[in-house]
């Protein structure tokens, strides 16, 4: 490259070598400057240094120079990320489950260069989460790429449907057979990342772990299901599916003692209505969507929580207790 034209890229360079290798306790000097320029066949001496730095300045880049007594030279003293920031970033990565560790690794190595070399250290970090497992499906970053680009396109989807076989392989379901849907959200719930789409087949919305997914590809032609999409609060649909499994959806009455107020709030929200306090317990009334997943959150709460009403919903959670003690020799509550 002529060196005119290594001039006309000098700008960047010393922009380039404040961003790797200064922060506010390291400072790059006139000298280091002028030595890594060189190295990368461009010429300067310490008056045009000077200039350039003044013209990054002028650009709006926050460049603080020390005078000898405080060992001299610039150092670029602010960042679009603070470094506090940037640890927030990271642990997210690393604690997420539908990132696989292969692209974690390759994001917090992104995250890294958006700070000097010297605060990167401080991003090597690692979170433990108590029996955290990573997902293994690779496509997960493409495919929530895809569906919010045909969201916003109004474009229907296209993706093969996996599930775990018992040599730990995901396999195609319905024999590889393609999912053909209309995509209008995507929803975060219980640490996985889930489309809420129109089944044409059915003429219902449903829900897909964007993780299982093969490779989502964009098709022509519009969306459809606008007014069932419509009809569906996403916030209050995501607190009533349990697990995110489906169900039908029923209004549930249950008694729950005190202590656990919170558990309801946290799971439900605020509005929900408690009444009939008596004993230490308290009624709630839930609309859910009554599912085996539902039984074993309400079995979760060891016994702090029970259903009331109605009576199908009773009946199904004593059978579905009778069913898993039946493993442990209990028939109808009493041992064989």
């Amino acid at each position: 490259m002529a060196r005119s034209q290594m001039q006309k890229v000098k700008l960047l360079y010393i922009l380039d070598i404040l961003k790797q290798n200064t922060d506010e306790e390291h400072a790059v000097s006139t000298k280091e400057i002028i030595r890594i320029l060189q190295e990368n066949g461009i010429h300067a001496d310490r008056k045009t240094i000077y200039s350039d730095v003044e013209e990054l300045v002028r650009m709006g880049y926050d460049i603080i120079g020390r005078d000898s007594r405080n060992g001299g030279g610039y150092y670029l003293a602010s960042r679009e990320f603070e470094l506090a920031e940037l640890k927030l970033l990271v642990d997210a990565v690393q604690a997420t489950r539908f990132i696989t560790r292969k692209k974690s690794r390759d994001l917090i190595h992104k995250l890294e260069k958006l700070t000097s070399r010297y605060e990167a250290v401080q991003l090597q970090r690692q979170v433990y989460v108590a029996g955290r497992s990573k997902a293994e499906n690779e496509n997960i970053y493409y495919n929530v790429d895809a569906i919010h680009k045909a969201i916003q396109e109004d474009s229907r989807l296209e993706f093969q449907y996996l599930a775990w076989t018992a040599d730990k392989k995901l396999t195609p379901r319905k024999e590889g057979k393609p999912y053909v849907v209309s995509p209008w959200a995507l929803i975060w719930q219980e640490e996985n990342y889930y489309l809420a789409a129109f089944d044409e087949e059915l003429q219902t919305m449903r829900h897909y772990r964007v993780d299982k997914m093969g490779s989502a590809r964009i098709l022509e032609g519009k969306r459809n299901g606008k007014e069932y999409f419509e009809k569906l609060d996403v916030a209050q649909y995501s607190n009533r599916t349990f697990g995110m499994f489906g169900g039908e959806e029923k209004q549930v009455t249950l008694q729950v003692k005190n202590e656990l107020a919170g558990v309801m709030i946290d799971r439900f929200g605020k509005d929900i209505s408690i009444r009939n306090r008596e004993q230490n317990t308290f009624q709630v009334r839930l609309t859910v969507v009554v599912s085996q997943q539902f039984y074993g959150w309400l079995a979760g709460l060891g016994g702090g929580a029970w259903i009331v009403s109605p009576r199908e919903a009773v009946d199904g959670y004593r059978n579905y207790l009778l069913k898993d003690l039946s493993h442990y020799g209990f028939t109808d509550g009493s041992p064989e």
